[in-house]
């Protein structure tokens, strides 16, 4: 990097290291308490986050013991050791060997059977359902019961093509309780996209719906159901719930072994109407499968990647109750789909004994104060989106702090992709003052984040506000040193119990060493682009780095660009792609999505050219900017910059199943300004 180029990033991250929300220092957090435990059990005196940082990625054999134990992980045989240190990441050691535990028992073991442990809303329904810790679990024994009926065995996986409902998690949860290994996609994912899935690992058991209703209206469930059982040959049962659509509604005649959710059960209760059977959780070996979760395939088939129980468990039990703070008494919302990583997240605050609400629906209908309405109604005290979703917000003017009370609100996590800086501004201007705004970024390869959320340290405006403990996250450069202040590619150094333990259908484990372990020898590199601040140690991610662009020798990330551009009020969205020529010179393009009745003219180019000259380098500046109707998106929110860099250069993208807006991509074919480069 040129030195003009290293002090003009110096310039942007003082220029973004603004204090919005400090920590209280009146307040014990549980990050101060462990911290205060770890100094006690080892004979240390680490002061603040950065020392407890420092000693978790150094000696993380013994941190991970110590959550283990500060998080009251349930098991019924002790470890024997936690991971052996002469092990590489890229070997992918076994963690926790010896120990027997159930992924389900340790969110079902909670002593106030009493408490509410979900709350169920949808769009279709004005009334909220609840189900407290005892009615989970009298629930999942009877799932658990009709699926050992049924045969259903360790090992077997069982899926749901569900929306985000109770029904969701109990069929996770009896799954769990056996052994099974849980996958599932979303209701509005297509038929392509669902096999391209699930006919990777052949499940047994599939539970879907009948109907859903999304933006005001009911769409029919049944006729993408029925493609998707042709292609699952394994299937041994398909259970559907008469959701959004009353049984009779629904004609079962043209699904093989097709059986309705209360049928189902009723298998468990072995014909007697009052029996709840007993739920049993099989002691399986911390590595033992819990999930296969799926990149997002916009470029060829997904890669399964299995998570363990173990792993995802003690993973997520750091991130909520250390880094979350959370505990018992907290409410949390996610607003997720089942085919998003966010939920299995979400799913693991129970292990906290917190209060988990599930929504179906759009998140603007009927009003875009939906979830804000929810907050007030249920007391929500920790709320999660997507960086676009609070995007939206802003674009339409909406002042939540002026129409809703949010006093139960203390955090609001954002993730999906990099929230911009301005996003960081509406939420303490308009949204709540006194909120710790959350940017947690980490990804469905590890199910969990990297770096989020902490309530010990500041908010600093633009920036994730720590490296998550026990993670040893740097910015490396192509020559695999560490830079700082300035861009590089994420990297982990140390192993992790959250990676996958394998990928489905992977012998010799080839498909994953070439996603996390080609570009350097043992290090994990995530394929994001990321700038990690040396006076604050705060982050701030630039995109994936296969959408890296590299202009004249420039390396930069897309959403350097984006946040510049998106702060311009005639933009409504963007996409920066790398255009190459024969000669693989490579030159950058910038598309614009104007805003509603905002026009695409030469004085807002000339504005836009000068803004990124100006906060970055007269190098930075694209190439051409060019108006485009819409900008491709997956189903999880992120913008699908990959896809439109392999149409511009000619090419089909033939795997469209992960796209919310498939249709997007034909505006990027044939575009005359881009041919004879």
């Amino acid at each position: 990097m040129s030195k003009d180029t290293e002090g003009k990033s110096e310039k942007i991250m003082d220029m973004e290291s603004k204090v919005l929300w400090y920590p209280d220092s009146k307040r014990n957090t549980q990050m101060d308490t462990f911290r205060i435990q770890v100094n006690g059990d080892y004979g240390l005196n680490l002061a603040n986050y950065n020392d407890l940082y420092q000693w978790s990625v150094d000696s993380y054999p013994d941190f991970w013991a110590e959550v283990w134990r500060f998080c009251g992980v349930v098991c019924s045989k002790p470890y024997e050791e936690v991971v052996d240190v002469s092990k590489r990441i890229s070997d992918v050691p076994e963690w926790f060997r010896g120990a027997r535990l159930n992924y389900a028992e340790n969110l079902l073991k909670h002593a106030d059977q009493d408490k509410v442990a979900l709350y169920a809303a949808t769009e279709a329904n004005d009334e909220i359902a609840k189900v407290t810790f005892g009615e989970l679990r009298r629930d999942v024994a009877l799932f658990a019961a009709a699926m050992r009926k049924m045969g259903i065995q360790t090992g077997d996986r069982v899926v749901g093509y569900l929306p985000n409902g109770i029904h969701a998690v109990e069929g996770m949860l009896a799954a769990a309780s056996i052994g099974a290994i849980w996958s599932s996609t979303s209701v509005d994912f297509g038929v392509n996209g669902v096999l391209d899935r699930f006919s990777q690992i052949q499940p047994k058991l599939i539970f879907s719906v009948a109907a859903v209703v999304y933006n005001g209206k009911t769409h029919d469930h049944m006729e993408k159901l029925i493609s998707v059982v042709k292609g699952l040959p394994d299937l041994k049962k398909v259970v559907v719930i008469p959701y959004a659509r009353s049984k009779h509604e629904t004609d079962l005649s043209k699904i093989p072994n097709s059986v309705f959710i209360d049928d189902f059960l009723a298998s468990g209760r072995g014909g007697e109407a009052e029996h709840f059977p007993q739920l049993e959780f099989e002691q399986l070996p911390f590595s033992h499968p819990l999930f296969i979760m799926y990149s997002s395939g916009t470029t060829g088939s997904p890669k399964c990647m299995v998570h363990s129980a173990g792993g995802t468990l003690i993973q997520h039990l750091k991130e909520h109750t250390l880094h979350g703070n959370m505990t018992s008494s907290d409410v949390i919302i996610y607003y997720t789909t089942t085919g998003w990583m966010m939920w299995n997240w979400l799913m693991s605050a129970l292990a906290v004994g917190a209060s988990v609400v599930l929504y179906d629906g759009s998140p603007l209908i009927p009003t875009p104060n939906v979830l804000w309405n929810l907050t007030d109604q249920l007391g929500i005290t920790i709320f999660g989106t997507g960086a676009k979703w609070l995007s939206v917000l802003q674009e339409r003017n909406l002042k939540p702090a002026e129409t809703h009370n949010l006093q139960s609100l203390h955090t609001i996590l954002s993730t999906g992709s990099p929230l911009k800086p301005q996003s960081y501004d509406y939420v303490y201007r308009c949204i709540k003052s006194n909120v710790l705004l959350g940017s947690i970024s980490g990804g469905t390869d590890i199910v969990s984040c990297f770096m989020g959320q902490n309530p010990t340290v500041p908010v600093y405006r633009g920036e994730i506000q720590t490296r998550n403990l026990g993670i040893a996250v740097e910015a490396w450069n192509l020559e695999g040193k560490p830079v700082w202040g300035e861009s590089g590619e994420l990297v982990c150094l140390k192993p992790i119990p959250c990676q996958p333990t394998h990928f489905w259908n992977d012998e010799n484990k080839s498909k994953y060493h070439k996603a996390y372990f080609s570009t350097y020898p043992g290090v994990w590199a995530h394929g994001d682009y990321c700038k990690i601040n040396p006076k604050t140690g705060g982050i701030v991610m630039l995109g994936r780095s296969d959408g890296t662009l590299n202009p004249n020798g420039v390396r930069f990330g897309s959403s350097e660009i984006y946040n510049i551009v998106e702060a311009f009020e005639e933009v409504t969205d963007s996409l920066c792609v790398p255009q190459y020529n024969g000669d693989g010179e490579e030159r950058v393009i910038l598309f614009l999505k104007m805003a509603p009745g905002k026009p695409f003219c030469p004085e807002l180019v000339a504005k836009i050219r000068g803004a990124i000259r100006k906060a970055l380098s007269a190098r930075h500046v694209p190439a051409l900017l060019l108006e485009t109707r819409d900008i491709p998106y997956t189903i999880s929110g992120k913008k699908v910059e990959v896809a439109v860099k392999q149409v511009i250069a000619g090419r089909e993208v033939a795997q469209r199943g992960a796209f919310s807006n498939p249709d997007s991509l034909e505006l990027f074919k044939n575009i005359a300004e881009l041919q004879n480069y």
